[in-house]
């Protein structure tokens, strides 16, 4: 889950004139990139599968009894004047063992917002059925999960912005310098930047059988 802040390094807070991608002649030229409040959604590794065992104390292949997992994940965001809200939506697809009578699996998963890649903010458990027809081995389902993150805390302060944007100028003395190698700076850009989380709520057992299978 660890937000990888080396890749907010280019990141500058413009106004709303400028667009991604942009290159501009003035101060020598540079591209620029538009930095969002809203959360970065994404599924933390190991959390994306789960497999149920039948007997459930064991992890033998030829105990598998049902397999999930997440794909499609896609967040929308929304701005009011208090708010950044941001809408995932993602698909659970699951196979079974034995395609025999109808069935329903329920599976529990997470929807977080972390800020600063290590603070949970907020953290919903949620349960999700699966539908297996009867003689089918497949069944999926798409679920909604919703974050709310306060505007202020996801707006960076006036002083780091004006660090971030301010001209530079090849030939002066720090030109060739990060703003990011601040601590502060570093620290006022991970403390504005949320992620919006979802995955399935492991057991220890779980987590320890993505890692080594």
């Amino acid at each position: 889950m660890k937000l990888r802040l080396a890749a907010l390094a280019a990141v500058l807070l413009l106004s709303a004139c400028r667009h991604a991608g942009d290159i501009t002649a003035e101060n020598g030229g540079g591209v620029y990139a538009v930095r969002s409040a809203c959360p970065i959604a994404g599924i933390p590794a190991g959390t994306g599968d789960i497999t149920l065992f039948n007997p459930s104390g064991s992890t033998d292949s030829r105990a598998i009894d049902v397999t999930a997992s997440i794909s499609d994940l896609r967040a929308t965001c929304q701005q009011t004047t208090d708010e950044v809200i941001s809408t995932a939506t993602f698909t659970i697809t699951a196979l079974r063992r034995d395609a025999g009578p109808a069935r329903q699996v329920v599976l529990p998963y997470f929807d977080v917002a972390l800020r600063g890649g290590s603070q949970v903010a907020a953290k919903q458990i949620g349960q999700v059925a699966l539908n297996f027809a009867p003689g089918s081995q497949h069944a999926w389902t798409q679920v909604r999960a919703v974050v709310r993150v306060n505007r202020a805390a996801a707006t960076l302060p006036a002083n780091v912005r004006a660090i971030l944007t301010r001209p530079r100028k090849a030939g002066e003395a720090d030109a060739a310098i990060d703003p990011m190698s601040d601590p502060r700076v570093a620290k006022a850009v991970a403390d504005a930047t949320f992620e919006h989380l979802v995955g399935f709520e492991l057991t220890q057992d779980q987590i320890k059988y993505n890692a080594t299978r």
